[in-house]
């Protein structure tokens, strides 16, 4: 007949299991620190496609088909501005400037291509986390 683990022995198993728990939550933690440094480095790299001509064309006759006056061309968490999104929260009229890497391309190609023909761009916070802005959308206008 065998004997009983006793405590020790079971202390020692909790304390294994706890650090090899809190080994993956340290990996997981830095996997998702690297995807998300990876996804911001990616928006600011990215440039405006260029099939966009043919994919803004597109986008707006389907939805004036359907009625709509607004698409919502972008979203981006408000990190991404170089204010977190206040200026936007706040509906400042100077909320361009505080964006940064494709949303600023995409304002930039809005100025120069779709504002002389009359469209319009607005954004907004359109999520919140813990009481701070968490996500914003762009929206052409006609």
């Amino acid at each position: 007949m065998s004997g009983f683990i006793n405590p020790k022995d079971l202390q020692e198993i909790t304390s294994e299991a706890e650090s090899t728990k809190m080994d993956t939550e340290k990996r997981f933690k830095q996997q998702q620190a690297k995807v998300k440094k990876d996804l911001h480095e990616a928006f600011i790299a990215r440039d405006v496609r260029p099939d966009v001509v043919d994919r803004v064309n597109n986008a707006v006759r389907i939805a004036a088909q359907q009625g709509l006056q607004k698409i919502e061309v972008i979203t981006f968490p408000c990190s991404y501005c170089n204010d977190r999104g206040r200026r936007i929260n706040n509906m400042e009229p100077d909320w361009p400037s505080s964006l940064e890497g494709f949303a600023k391309k995409a304002y930039i190609f809005y100025e120069k291509e779709l504002q002389p023909l009359g469209f319009k761009v607005s954004a907004e916070v359109i999520s919140f986390e813990e009481g701070m802005p968490g996500t914003i959308a762009m929206y052409l206008k006609w």
